[in-house]
């Protein structure tokens, strides 16, 4: 579940091993890309954290932050 905190959505993702991480990285970058909409985020081995807010609109959070977020628990849920 997402939380939102100082200003930004954040959630922390655990995966098997770092390649599982990573490639979910790489899924999130190709559509966060395609929604011009660009998370921070952390990676430790198979942890990934993310944070989401709008940095145009004074690091709050907004709509295109929650799309993102829902784009991301999608891809998640993928097998």
């Amino acid at each position: 579940m997402w939380t939102e905190e100082n200003n930004a959505l954040y959630k922390k993702f655990v995966f098997k091993d770092f390649s599982e991480a990573f490639a979910f990285m790489t899924r999130v970058a190709l559509a966060a890309e395609k929604m011009d909409h660009h998370p921070s985020w952390s990676n430790t081995w198979n942890t990934v954290e993310i944070r989401l807010s709008t940095h145009d609109a004074g690091n709050t959070v907004t709509d295109r932050d929650k799309k993102l977020s829902r784009k991301i628990d999608e891809i998640n849920s993928r097998p």
